[in-house]
Order: C-alpha cells, then structure tokens, then sequence
C-alpha cells in the first residue's frame, strides 16, 4: 500500500520535528489520503480512487473524472487510471487538441533588433 495520490502524485515527505530545545529528530508528512469515489458519465459506474484532497478538488475544477482523465495524458497516470482513459476513450472517443495559439507579429523595434 503506498501513501501516494493517483491524481497528482503527492507523497510522503521528510523533515524535522523541532523541540522547544531546538533538537530536531526525523519524522515524515504524509499527504492527507482519502478514498474518494468518481461518478463516470461516460461509463454510468462509480470509479474509486485512492487521492489527497487537493486531487479531489483538482478533479471537481476539471469537470469531474472524465474531463480530468481525458485531459491528461496517459503517461502521467498510474495504471489504474490508464486503464479507466482507455473505456471512457472506447466509449466516448478522444478529446479534441486544442489549436495552438497565433504568434505575435513582431514590432518594427523588435524585428529591427532581431535583425
């Protein structure tokens, strides 16, 4: 079982516990983990994920759990999720990429300069 979040990767971390006395001895944060449960449009179930507060909040500013897993990128997704983008992507279909954005016409100081 590791103390890691599916959503964003949060992990443990190690620091000091300092005393009154300034003597610091080791000990570690762990991130707040919580077995958060997903409502998927796409595939009418309910998806269970092991994640910090902060990925739930992360996934509810996304639009819920399909927008977020189809917005990220599988490679940035633990297996389990990968496998979850992969029904809701057989089923719905993949998001559209956005088109990047025009570059700025350059002034005529800035393509004297470049010059």
């Amino acid at each position: 079982m590791t103390r890691r979040c599916e959503i964003t990767g949060k992990g443990p971390m190690v620091g000091n516990n300092v005393s009154h006395a300034n003597n610091k001895t080791k000990r570690r944060f762990l991130p707040n983990l919580q077995d958060a449960s997903f409502y998927s449009v796409a595939l009418a179930k309910n998806v269970k994920v092991k994640t910090t507060t902060h990925g739930i909040r992360t996934v509810e500013h996304k639009g819920g759990i399909d927008a977020y897993l189809l917005g990220t990128a599988p490679t940035k997704l633990p297996t389990e999720l990968r496998k979850v983008r992969k029904a809701i992507v057989a089923k719905v279909g993949e998001l559209p990429k956005p088109e990047p954005k025009p570059r700025r016409k350059l002034t005529k100081k800035a393509a004297a300069k470049a010059a």
